[in-house]
């Protein structure tokens, strides 16, 4: 790792991490951008409901279906040259986007820029690790995760102000410009680890060989279920079945229950760094700041399984806050599994929960569609939402007795710390 008391490898080391913030914020908001501009879009390209459904979606598989073979290359290419080449295809997918006449063309655009944007967090765990010390790595990763939330609020009023002056297709090429040039400040700049320092045994066995090593590790696959079921009951309530909910069984406006949603975005973000803080130097561990959030977060849901009509809004601002509170030390869960695996596997390790973490939401939401009864706009009684609460209850409780398997953190030389596969 670099030596942060030199200046100017603190500077460079702060730069990569802050053009790494600026590309993280770019696939936020182009993985949350369809929805403002979705009545346009079907206008424009004819799309019925369906279409933009599988528009939206075709991100979402395209960034989840790369994460292995994107592991497998930051382990022996390096971050520098995959996100360099990545960044490209992503630009290509929004200049393909923006001047898409058809929903097929519009469809592959979504695809190359999931391809595209699926590096932007794990080739900057990569780089992190290379360039900051360990015991810093959960805060800083809980500061970049916050500070890329902030996509998602551009994907939302600001995108709508910028398509309502240069419509969504100059706003799309606007932004790949924008994205152009962050890709070409980064590969100028970022260099895979400092000057000197001798990088992964990355040679020491074949690229599968790898793989198999971090499969056959069970608290890669704990982990895995952990991010799943976290991230995937997070985004199933906060981009599918809140707005519902707060509006057909709460009583909320639209307006209202949008108001609710970015308290629960404000508590995630809120969260990430204290909680990365808290594992880093306070509790100084992983498991014991990420396991008990599932048993939290499944509380929280349960609320919502008792909760009657008509509850006091504040109480509404408190739940979600909690909830968005709750999930934030699921970032940590990257920190855990790269401290549990050799450095040699760490890309894969990382990107391979990075796969379940993006298909949580697409299973879970889909399976909430399946217990509920009726359309989103037919559900006005509590015990209609019920089944889909007890869903996520019974998921998160089944990760956090799983998660009491994963050992502890190495890093901290805590008993059973030793869990290298």
């Amino acid at each position: 790792m670099a030596d942060l008391s030199s200046p100017a490898v603190a500077r460079r080391a702060w730069t990569i991490f802050g053009i790494g913030c600026v590309g993280f914020v770019l696939s936020m908001f182009y993985r949350l951008s369809v929805t403002v501009i979705s009545p346009d879009l079907a206008r424009d390209l004819h799309l019925n409901a369906m279409q933009l459904g599988s528009l939206s979606a075709a991100f979402f598989y395209a960034f989840a279906i790369t994460q292995i073979p994107l592991g497998l290359a930051l382990d022996t290419i390096g971050a520098r040259a995959v996100m360099t080449i990545l960044s490209v295809v992503g630009i290509l997918g929004a200049v393909i986007f923006a001047l898409a006449q058809t929903a097929g063309q519009a469809v592959w655009g979504r695809i190359l820029l999931g391809i595209g944007m699926s590096c932007n967090l794990m080739g900057l765990l990569v780089l992190m690790a290379a360039w900051f010390p360990a015991e810093r790595f959960a805060t800083l990763l809980g500061l970049f995760v916050g500070i890329g939330s902030l996509g998602g609020l551009l994907a939302a009023s600001p995108l709508a102000l910028l398509a309502g002056r240069l419509g969504w297709r100059g706003s799309f090429l606007a932004i790949a410009l924008i994205n152009a040039i962050n890709t070409l400040v980064f590969f100028l700049v970022v260099r895979n680890r400092p000057d000197g320092e001798a990088g992964p045994k990355i040679a020491t066995f074949a690229p599968l060989q790898g793989l198999w090593q971090v499969i056959k590790f069970p608290s890669y696959w704990w982990i895995s279920l952990g991010t799943f079921f976290r991230y995937g009951c997070l985004t199933a309530l906060q981009g599918l079945w809140a707005g519902p909910y707060l509006v057909n069984v709460q009583g909320l406006s639209i307006l209202e229950a949008g108001h609710v949603l970015l308290v629960m975005s404000v508590g995630y973000v809120i969260g990430l760094p204290i909680f990365g803080r808290l594992s880093d130097h306070l509790l100084r561990s992983r498991k014991w700041v990420i396991q008990p959030a599932f048993f939290g977060m499944a509380a929280a849901f349960l609320f919502l399984v008792f909760w009657p009509q008509g509850v006091h809004p504040l109480g509404i601002y408190l739940l979600f806050f909690a909830l968005g509170l709750l999930a934030a030390p699921g970032q940590i869960m990257y920190s855990h599994i790269k401290e549990l695996v050799p450095p040699e596997v760490m890309g894969t390790a990382t990107t391979g929960i990075n796969l379940f973490t993006m298909l949580g939401p697409a299973f879970i939401m889909q399976a909430m569609g399946l217990v509920v009864t009726g359309g989103p706009s037919a559900l006005h009684s509590p015990e209609a939402f019920q089944p889909a609460w007890l869903l996520c209850v019974g998921g998160l409780i089944l990760a956090g007795l799983l998660y009491l398997l994963v050992p502890e953190s190495g890093l901290f030389k805590r008993e059973g710390g030793k869990g290298n596969p």
